[in-house]
Parts: C-alpha cells; structure tokens; sequence
C-alpha cells in the first residue's frame, strides 16, 4: 500500500501541486463535480500517476468523513491539497461561508486526526484574506481557536455583518488564513 496523497478540489492548481509532490503517492482527487474530477484523473493517470477520484461535498461534514475513510482503504494519508472551494461570482454568501470557511476548517479538522506523523498539508487560499482592514486581534482569534461547528455562529459571520460576496469570501480566507483548532500537542 502507498502513501495516499489527498487533492480536494479538481482544478488546475491542485492538479499542479499533485503532479509535483504525488509521483510515488496514491493520489485520491475530491470533488463535488465528478465529471471535472474525472478529467482531472484521466490527465494525471495518462502522464503516469496512480488515481483514483471520489465525490466530496466540503459542505458537508458526513461526505467529508465518507471522502477520508473511502481514501485510507489504499493506504496510509500522508499528504493534503486542499484546492477546493468557490468564488464571489459563483456562489451565495451562505455557500462561501458553507463551504470555504466551514468545509476547509473540517477538512483540517477530520484530516488531522488520521494524517500519518509528520504528515503535510497544504490549503489553497487567497489573497483576499489580506485585502480586508483589519478585523481586530479579538475576531482574529476567534477564527482562529473557534470549534468548527460553531465557527458560522460567530456574530462576524453573520448576515447582518457581511456586505456581500466578496466580504463573506475575505472573511472566509481570513479564517482559512488563521484556522488552527485540527493542530494539537503532540499531533503530526
């Protein structure tokens, strides 16, 4: 059995950094839309590599746990990608928050608890976490060390508090940014 190198998120980028870091991996491609994983497969198995894909719905925790238990069947998870997610233009502000705040944060989360010692990951994020005034060391923190299913309870994440699509998606890349709650003492 191989190290399983998990790439969430069929694209571009995360196909890049796979195709680098996952020549001797298993590498087990995510993603909601299983027809652009499939082609993201096709690709990197007709240039050599060993992949398998599964669909994953980061919004959801139980497809995120089904993504994870379906990938360790060929092995041990030694490696992350997490290149998923949407944009202001594509999606609502509940669905950013959904799936670019919450969904990273559990990927982390659930990920970090069967990642093999001195294991690696990787979350594609943005820019756009910086490009936002400062929100304050209080929220920052609260980003940060808040438990993910209360994460979208915070009051800065409220509907009241975000001003539209971008807003939620720098406030969503800030989290992904500072979120850290997955890294514990004597955790790899």
């Amino acid at each position: 059995m191989k190290d399983i190198l998990l790439l969430v998120g069929a694209g571009q980028i995360g196909m890049a950094i796979a195709r680098r870091i996952g020549f001797d991996k298993k590498i087990i491609i995510g993603d909601k839309n299983l027809v652009n994983t499939k082609k993201i497969a096709d690709i990197m198995y007709n240039a050599g590599f060993d992949v398998n894909y599964l669909e994953i719905d980061l919004a959801d925790r139980k497809s995120i746990k089904n993504y994870i238990q379906e990938a360790q069947k060929y092995g041990q998870i030694g490696m992350l990608i997490n290149a998923a997610g949407v944009s202001p233009s594509q999606a609502s502000i509940e669905t950013i928050l959904k799936v670019d705040l919450y969904g990273t944060a559990v990927l982390l989360e659930e990920v970090g608890k069967v990642i093999k010692p001195y294991g690696t990951g990787v979350t594609i994020s943005s820019q756009s976490g910086h490009r936002m005034e400062a929100l304050g060391s209080e929220i920052d923190e609260q980003l940060a060390t808040t438990d993910c299913e209360d994460l979208l309870s915070l009051s800065v994440l409220q509907a009241e508090n975000i001003k539209d699509n971008l807003h939620a998606y720098q406030l969503a890349k800030r989290c992904n940014l500072t979120y850290s709650p997955c890294l514990k003492a004597g955790d790899s």
